[in-house]
């Protein structure tokens, strides 16, 4: 898929790898100015966690910013830096899991502020921002569709994520709201398994009804159709290879 985003302006939070990184980059190629914005991010000409930098090629230009989810004055900041947007995508994820009898409440907390109460604060102060034919994409997950012993946490706030979008796609129209839900997916996340990874993937990989498990280009040429779409909004988008099926 082409996509051309000459002269557009996209803050993605929680970008610092992986996916986001990903999305950054292709964005910049394909013309868009892109921000990167979360509590410890990197770019090129920095190594530390406070601050911004930028990073320029031929053809792009990144630049890095710093907010916290959980902190309603870094979110005010942030939109008071970026100046107006054409899009917004929100990737943040604080994780709460363990047995719902051992899960501390400071956690919790924690995990609906990177995924719901952080995002909706993000609209709060950048929809004033965004132009009216943009659009803003949040994250979800799998988990949300399938559940699992020790996720409730995770199951609930992505869960939240879908709905959340179809309400905000409501109140903040024209202006679009989507929601991506990726499963399992070669992101570098679960490079900390080490060798048992392979076998995690080939037995993932079967269960899925495309024998596969998605790929980082897999995620991010969805994110760009989410947010270029003009005619997509309200939607979750499962890019999971049918494991919410299967």
């Amino acid at each position: 898929m082409t996509v051309q985003l000459d002269g557009k302006k996209l803050l993605i939070v929680g970008g610092g790898s992986g996916i986001g990184r990903q999305l950054a980059a292709e964005a910049a190629e394909a013309g868009a100015s892109v921000i990167i914005a979360g509590r410890h991010i990197t770019g090129s000409d920095s190594d530390s966690d406070t601050g911004s930098s930028s990073a320029t090629g031929d053809q792009h230009s990144i630049t890095y910013a710093q907010v916290d989810l959980g902190d309603e004055a870094s979110i005010e900041r942030l939109a008071k830096e970026v100046g107006e947007l054409d899009y917004v995508v929100s990737l943040a994820n604080n994780p709460a899991n363990g047995p719902v009898v051992e899960l501390d409440r400071a956690a919790l907390v924690g995990a609906f502020d990177a995924k719901v109460f952080g995002p909706i604060l993000l609209v709060k102060h950048l929809a004033p921002k965004l132009h009216q034919d943009g659009a803003i994409l949040l994250f979800s997950g799998i988990v949300g569709w399938r559940p699992s012993a020790g996720r409730v946490a995770t199951a609930t706030t992505n869960g939240a994520v879908s709905f959340l979008a179809q309400a905000l796609a409501v109140e903040l129209a024209p202006i679009r709201v989507n929601a991506l839900s990726p499963g399992i997916v070669d992101s570098g996340a679960w490079d900390a398994m080490g060798e048992k990874k392979d076998g995690f993937f080939a037995t993932t990989a079967a269960k899925n009804p495309t024998g596969s498990i998605g790929q980082l280009g897999d995620i991010t040429s969805a994110a760009l159709l989410a947010l270029t779409n003009p005619f997509l909004t309200g939607t979750t988008l499962h890019l999971d290879g049918g494991a919410r099926l299967a």
